[in-house]
């Protein structure tokens, strides 16, 4: 036991810098996916094609061709990022694009009559998008947005790439210098399954919350 203590302490650190990318293309991800998929149900042209354009380009390239884009030929351009904000900018707009999707799949879900009755009040469309139609699509949303959360998790590996210092890569450098391999990709392996369970079991206490607030639960 003594020896798997000597291998935590790195790729606690590791661990560190995944958390902090998840967390923040995470906090990326949520906006540019409801400003798209929003975008993407206009009846205006010039407001859904830019948001078309953004779905289908980040969801039908690479996400580590996007890394490397952004990382390597950018700075070619005249643009440089340090690597954790490339790495968060490409993961947060990566996830976006499909969550993009997501909102507007459940927003397109909300029965019509809902929009309908909104409007004999006399709402405005301004009020009937955030007090009836949102709060009822909230609900339909958060059970994928979980799996795309946990998706995001895992594609943070993508970020040793560039050179970001995270759990995969400090475990990579790890098994390098001990030549213990099965020890340090177990250790790795349930640090990801248990961080996993906990974004899991953040999404469902968020559905429970969502579905009382329909009057489901």
């Amino acid at each position: 036991m003594t020896g798997l203590y000597d291998l935590l302490p790195p790729l606690l650190r590791g661990l560190g810098v995944t958390l902090v990318i998840t967390g923040g293309a995470a906090a990326l991800a949520v906006p540019s996916a409801l400003v798209a998929g929003l975008c993407r149900l206009s009846h205006r042209r010039w407001v859904a094609w830019p948001a078309a354009c953004y779905v289908e380009v980040f969801r039908g390239t690479s996400a580590l061709v996007q890394l490397f884009w952004v990382y390597y030929v950018l700075p070619l351009l005249g643009v440089r990022l340090p690597a954790m904000w490339a790495g968060i900018l490409v993961l947060g707009l990566h996830t976006g694009a499909y969550g993009a999707e997501i909102v507007r799949g459940a927003i397109a879900s909300v029965p019509r009559g809902q929009t309908e009755a909104a409007r004999a009040l006399n709402m405005t469309p301004r009020a009937t998008l955030w007090r009836v139609v949102l709060p009822q699509a909230v609900s339909l949303m958060l059970p994928p947005a979980g799996n795309l959360l946990i998706e995001l998790l895992k594609n943070t590996a993508l970020v040793s790439l560039i050179t970001i210092t995270d759990l995969t890569f400090s475990a990579q450098l790890l098994r390098s210098e001990t030549f213990r391999t099965v020890e340090v990709f177990c250790i790795v392996l349930v640090m990801y399954f248990l961080v996993a369970q906990a974004l899991n079991g953040g999404m469902r206490l968020l559905e429970r919350r969502a579905n009382r607030y329909r009057g489901r639960g």
